[in-house]
């Protein structure tokens, strides 16, 4: 295609504002990143290296969200621009429609939505790769990293568990439990705790951990191994240290990737591969409950008597429990009642697995069609924002931002709130991902058609006159 010397200066225009505010707004993610994980890893003793190689991971992740907004921010801008200095207005007496001046950036930006559809599918996978496993190795060379506020923990030798962790570094604990590992796999030792401190300065290759105002339980094996009379030390503390060897900690390698089970590290055909294989073990596990239950609540065996004999009628409970003495009633209702109650729990409890089942299937669905939805987003922005950039005849920093910033915010957050929707099954994965799109692009397409005729997306005008119509009428009634 040849590019004539409007098209370039169309494309200077756009590209300069585009590259400008894409490094500018990447560059404000990643600190807003840095903040985010600063807690984790702020005063860790990390080298600096590791930390921009961590950024480096992340900021793939952060594309599909700044090259849209740039897009809607550079097309809002630059149209804007055009219409405000009357070029637009030159360009159609010209004879040059608003389509042919968007023509050489439909090119540029189906390049970028080209860009962020391989960013997704094969970039962001093996940056989430090693983001997660970094992470992971992290968390075995600093202790302070592997304590997980309100679970078990293993370091070293000894089972850790903290109620909250506080304070600089997160180096006081509160409210810890400690299992300590003996040879033979049998916890013998429990140590309960009000409070904790972590140190590592004292000790080259470990850690020391002194406790607070707590107990320190020990049980006695005698030699006969007869458990249930075995005795049990009780020893209140004041101040307790445990020294907790580190060197299977500290010789770690954060090269190391031993974790790939992650949805989020698959691409478009790994994801198809894993939905199918979720879906099949689904329906497999519904069905095997359902063999379950049938088999457990008799009807089996009313199937069986109704093919033994021709006719069969069902008289009724109180029949049936006249033929026993009172007592035995009471206990054949009891049973039933309990065998009622259990099945009930195991139904209760069975609807929960199945939940946790079809939701990780439905975020595999949502994760593999958000890297089309994300791809999709750069080229719809920009026919959202050119015509309103034409409509609104405004450029620079002022009103153009502030109609990006409102559509991209409303765009986000509301494809947010149905994604998370149809995690839990509310939603069909593909409208959870799709229908803020599919509207928007309802928007843009009314927008671009308005904006070619010289309309604005509404006519504030003729609206106020048909509203004022209806009142004209009445107050002349009124005065007759």
């Amino acid at each position: 295609m040849k590019v004539s010397l409007l098209d370039r200066y169309i494309l200077k225009s756009y590209l300069t504002v585009l590259v400008s505010f894409f490094f500018i707004l990447m560059f404000i993610f990643i600190i807003q990143t840095v903040w985010v994980f600063i807690d984790e890893f702020a005063g860790k003793g990390l080298d600096i290296s590791v930390l921009l190689r961590f950024l480096l991971y992340y900021s793939p992740k952060l594309v599909p969200l700044v090259l849209p907004l740039t897009i809607l921010l550079a097309s809002i801008m630059t149209f804007g621009n055009f219409a405000e200095r009357y070029e637009f207005a030159a360009m159609k007496s010209a004879g040059i429609s608003l389509m042919r001046a968007m023509r050489p950036l439909i090119v540029v930006n189906s390049i970028a939505c080209l860009t962020t559809f391989y960013v997704a599918n094969t970039v962001i996978p093996l940056a989430e790769f090693k983001t997660y496993n970094l992470r992971k190795n992290l968390s075995k060379m600093k202790p302070a990293l592997a304590i997980t506020e309100g679970m078990f923990n293993d370091i070293g030798e000894s089972n850790i568990k903290v109620r909250r962790k506080y304070g600089e570094n997160d180096r006081l604990l509160e409210d810890v439990i400690i299992h300590e590992k003996s040879p033979n796999q049998i916890n013998n030792v429990v140590i309960k705790a009000a409070n904790g401190e972590l140190k590592n300065e004292e000790l080259q290759e470990g850690l020391q951990l002194v406790l607070y105002d707590g107990y320190r339980y020990e049980e006695v094996i005698q030699k006969n191994n007869r458990k249930k009379n075995d005795p049990h030390n009780r020893i209140a503390f004041k101040q307790y240290t445990i020294n907790i060897d580190l060197r299977a900690f500290n010789n770690v390698d954060l090269d190391e990737t031993n974790y790939t089970n992650t949805f989020k590290m698959q691409n478009i055909d790994e994801l198809s591969q894993s939905i199918d294989s979720l879906t099949k073990g689904y329906i497999s596990e519904i069905e095997g409950f359902a063999n379950t239950v049938y088999l457990r609540s008799g009807v089996k065996s009313v199937d069986r008597l109704k093919n033994t004999y021709e006719s069969y009628s069902f008289k009724g409970t109180d029949t049936y429990l006249e033929s026993f003495p009172i007592r035995q009633q009471r206990q054949i209702l009891n049973t039933a009642l309990n065998n009622i109650e259990m099945q009930l729990s195991n139904f209760s409890n069975q609807k929960r697995v199945f939940f946790i089942r079809e939701k990780v299937i439905n975020l595999h669905r949502l994760w593999r069609d958000d890297k089309f939805v994300n791809a999709y987003a750069a080229l719809l922005l920009f026919f959202v924002g050119a015509p309103l950039g034409a409509i609104i005849r405004k450029g620079g920093f002022g009103l153009p931002i502030v109609v990006a910033l409102t559509i991209f915010l409303t765009y986000h957050f509301a494809g947010t709130l149905f994604k998370n929707s149809a995690e839990d099954g509310s939603l069909h994965p593909f409208w959870g991902a799709w229908l803020v799109s599919i509207v928007l692009t309802v928007v843009g397409l009314v927008a671009t058609i308005r904006a070619s005729k010289d309309k604005s997306v509404f006519d504030v005008e003729r609206l106020r006159l048909k509203m004022k119509l209806p009142l004209n009428l009445m107050t002349k009634k009124c005065k007759r």
